[in-house]
């Protein structure tokens, strides 16, 4: 039948058909299921990645925090140890003891300060019979010593000191020229490019 407003106008009702691609709610469900399933998966591997850059972030803030600080602190221990060197020995063996106790205590505070030092991490770098290495030594001169190889540390200028694996400050060292390479014959480099 149709209706009063469908035959007053001229129109034929609509029927209704049944939808060949209708979509099997049981189905959409289980695509559902799965794509919430993977966003899940996604966000607990971004939550775990987070934990862990986030650890590893405070581990390296709790060692390298004391990095400005340790800088400034080996300026001073150098101070301290250049103090020292100047001393003559005769100051030391026959001064007063006013002079051999402020001596002493020198000695004592730049012992402590290295101690302090080691205690929260900084160490010295080894530098004296080591090849050189850019990333902990700074060369300040070659010496030419035919019997070290080309390439060694030959003389410490100033100690240089690490906090874990950084740097504080590279050892400035001297280094041999003219010995024999580092380098086995069989890996020698061609310097002639």
């Amino acid at each position: 039948m149709m209706s009063d407003e469908n035959a007053a106008s001229g129109e034929t009702p609509e029927v209704e058909t049944p939808v060949e691609n209708a979509v099997d709610p049981v189905e959409a469900l289980r695509a559902e299921n799965s794509e919430l399933k993977d966003r899940l998966l996604r966000t607990i591997a971004e939550m775990e990645n987070l934990r862990k850059r986030t650890e590893r972030d405070v581990n390296d803030t709790r060692s390298y925090a004391i990095a400005g600080f340790a800088r400034d602190m080996l300026s001073a221990t150098d101070a301290l140890s250049r103090a020292l060197m100047v001393l003559p020995a005769e100051a030391r063996e026959n001064g007063d003891a006013t002079t051999k106790s402020l001596i002493e205590g020198i000695e004592m505070t730049e012992r402590e300060m290295q101690r302090l030092l080691a205690k929260h991490g900084v160490k010295p770098i080894e530098a004296e019979g080591q090849k050189f290495d850019p990333h902990k030594h700074q060369a300040m001169f070659e010496v030419p010593d035919p019997s070290k190889p080309e390439g060694t540390v030959v003389q410490v200028v100033q100690a240089g000191f690490a906090i874990g694996d950084r740097v504080l400050r590279p050892a400035m060292v001297g280094v041999a020229k003219g010995g024999p390479s580092h380098a086995p014959a069989d890996e020698a480099v061609d310097k002639s490019a």
